[in-house]
């Protein structure tokens, strides 16, 4: 297996669990909030979709499609206190721009040679190539663990 194939595989799994826990999901659902001060899967989708679409276009900028104008401003830590549903892109909207913005990191990882994953990125916490494209998966991942919490909450079953 090639290093390329290793990282594609993380990504894949951790889209796994993603889609698995927003497919039955309601856009008026994605704005409840799990507890006080905590936010809502809708923004955190918007934060997912603009820290991937940031990160990886800073080293592969051919390869990421923009995204539209004003979303990056749409999720801010400004903006994750806001309830207003009219205030953020609909849930199907941002499930495209998840899947547009992770084709890009897609092709930029098919463009990456072996020895590319070993460069530095200059990002403390991504320090190599490899880094960033892992912790594209990871970041996911980890706010899908918060979306189980929401799940049980709204009286769905676990699905893991």
């Amino acid at each position: 297996m090639t290093p390329q194939n290793a990282i594609n595989a993380a990504l894949a799994s951790s889209q796994l669990v993603v889609d698995a826990y927003l497919a039955d999901l309601t856009d008026e659902e994605t704005l409840h909030r799990p507890g006080p001060g905590l936010n809502h899967i809708r923004w955190q989708l918007g934060h997912l979709i603009e820290s991937e679409h940031r990160l990886l276009s800073q080293l592969f900028p051919d390869d990421m499609p923009e995204l539209p104008a004003g979303f990056a401003e749409r999720y801010t830590r400004q903006t994750a206190a806001v309830d207003a549903p009219q205030k953020f892109d609909s849930l199907a909207s941002l499930r495209e721009q998840k899947q547009a913005q992770r084709d890009g990191t897609l092709a930029a990882l098919r463009s990456c040679a072996d020895e590319q994953l070993d460069a530095l990125t200059g990002i403390d916490y991504a320090p190599t190539i490899a880094d960033l494209f892992v912790m594209q998966g990871t970041h996911w991942l980890m706010h899908a663990g918060q979306w189980a919490i929401i799940r049980r909450q709204l009286g769905r079953p676990p699905l893991f």
